[in-house]
């Protein structure tokens, strides 16, 4: 699901959103951010990770099971998640938690967190 959205770097607080992969299925998701002024919000310099986890839960383990790929346009203010299809053939259905992360320097925002959930297809092949 792609999302539009407004990020106030002084609140510290991620966009909630949430998202549906198919088990075996690329997945890609574009994120427009924009400033409290409206404008795109400047990703000039950023780079972004995101990942996804089974439960942030007490006494889970907090190591991905999966990364994303994570692209960011500086003009435009989007930033653009994606999975292969044979990364996502080995997750099992449920729920997941997943979050994106922008950087330059010393500076790290979390910019979008939610939930996933995984849908296990029934056609094993194309």
């Amino acid at each position: 699901m792609d999302a539009s959205f407004t990020f106030d770097p002084s609140s510290g607080v991620a966009q909630a959103v949430n998202q549906t992969i198919s088990t075996g299925a690329s997945f890609a998701a574009a994120y427009s951010v924009t400033t409290i002024g409206g404008t795109a919000f400047n990703l000039d310099g950023y780079s972004g990770a995101a990942s996804l986890i089974k439960s942030v839960s007490i006494g889970s383990s907090l190591h991905a099971l999966r990364t994303f790929a994570v692209g960011i346009n500086t003009l435009t203010g989007v930033i653009n998640l994606g999975m292969g299809a044979t990364a996502t053939k080995g997750l099992k259905d449920g729920r997941y938690k997943y979050d994106v992360l922008v950087s330059s320097g010393t500076t790290v925002y979390r910019i979008v967190e939610g939930d996933v959930m995984v849908r296990a297809g029934v056609t094993s092949s194309v």
